[in-house]
């Protein structure tokens, strides 16, 4: 048996009689190296981790939580902007913690260094038992939903065709990740652009039917007769729900390559993005219909589509659905570290 290991096919190894091993349990081989994953996400794949996560089905089903909390189309606006800017600065202040403590692991990381173990597990037991799985959960059968609708259009879906859907997808998540970083990071971006796209078949037409004129929408945006301020913390918590996402990225510090310069610059980057997005979105939807017709919609992109873009209106549940996928992967990817 030789002194030192061979490496194994993902690059790691494990101990041997010339290794030493830190208090962390992290293997170090005779000069010093530490084994662990490879710095391979790069400032796009950042970006794209960020996005991909934080973008899900919330924006094209129902964004009428703001809307019916807020009381007005202009108030829902504020919110949609507010909720951006505050999660912009929850975003800094973990890309400062993200410089300053280069381990990954999000939350339990920095709870471990600033409480201890105990509560750090406690955390961890709570995240990976409860929270995370009931929040994929969610987000899976909503994309089996959306890529079966095409297929049973007009007819309602079977739900045991839901959960094979789900659980194929769940599965097929689980696998990607399990096998390549690399490519899990390439089919993010891919999904992280299929979701733009998906936005900007929205915002495109809604904006040039904004410039054409339709603007009866937007008559007495802010009237404040329907605004109660018991409301609006309602409206902040569904605004901040659909920003939820902007840690992700310190969940793989170490894999970023150059965190101090790629680290805020991709969370600084995605957050304008997302904010843009959203509120233009939420334009683009105003400009079409009413707050009458946003509130009585169950899917707010469908409703659009159906009015505005006729038979391409299919289309639509296919990019809900690969949005859905994209933050199933993301989540996966960034959590399972």
């Amino acid at each position: 048996m030789t002194k030192r290991s061979a490496s194994t096919q993902n690059g790691g190894k494990v101990a041997a009689s010339g290794d030493k091993v830190s208090q962390n349990g992290t293997v170090q081989d005779g000069d010093d190296r530490k084994v662990g994953l490879g710095k391979k996400v790069t400032l796009l794949r950042g970006i794209s981790i960020i996005i991909g996560t934080i973008i899900g089905a919330g924006i094209f089903i129902s964004p009428k939580g703001i809307l019916k909390h807020s009381g007005s189309v202009g108030m829902s606006l504020v919110v949609w902007i507010a909720c951006g800017v505050l999660s912009l600065f929850g975003a800094l202040s973990y890309a400062e913690l993200g410089t300053c403590i280069k381990k990954s692991g999000g939350h339990y990381t920095y709870i471990l260094e600033a409480f201890g173990p105990q509560m750090a597990f406690v955390r961890l037991w709570a995240d990976l038992i409860a929270i995370r799985p009931a929040a994929l959960a969610v987000i899976s059968l909503a994309f089996g939903q959306y890529i079966l609708e095409p297929l049973f259009m007009p007819c309602s879906i079977p739900p045991m065709a839901v959960k094979l859907a789900t659980a194929i997808s769940i599965t097929s998540v689980m696998y990607l990740n399990s096998m390549s970083v690399t490519w899990t990071a390439r089919i993010q971006i891919f999904l992280t652009f299929s979701k733009l796209l998906a936005i900007a078949i929205i915002i495109v037409p809604g904006m040039y039917q904004l410039f054409k004129g339709e603007t009866k929408n937007f008559e007495n945006a802010f009237d404040l007769s329907k605004v109660h301020l018991s409301g609006m913390p309602l409206a902040f918590y569904s605004g901040m729900y659909a920003y939820a996402g902007w840690f992700y990225l310190n969940f793989v510090i170490e894999e970023v390559d150059n965190p101090e310069r790629n680290v805020p610059l991709a969370i600084c980057i995605s957050m304008a993005i997302v904010t843009c997005c959203y509120v233009l979105t939420n334009v683009a939807y105003y400009t079409v219909m009413s707050a009458e017709e946003l509130l009585a919609s169950e899917a707010v992109a469908v409703t659009f589509a159906e009015k505005l873009l006729g038979n391409f209106s299919i289309a639509v549940p296919v990019f809900v659905a690969l949005s859905c996928y994209g933050s199933m992967n993301g989540g996966t990817f960034a959590l399972s570290r």
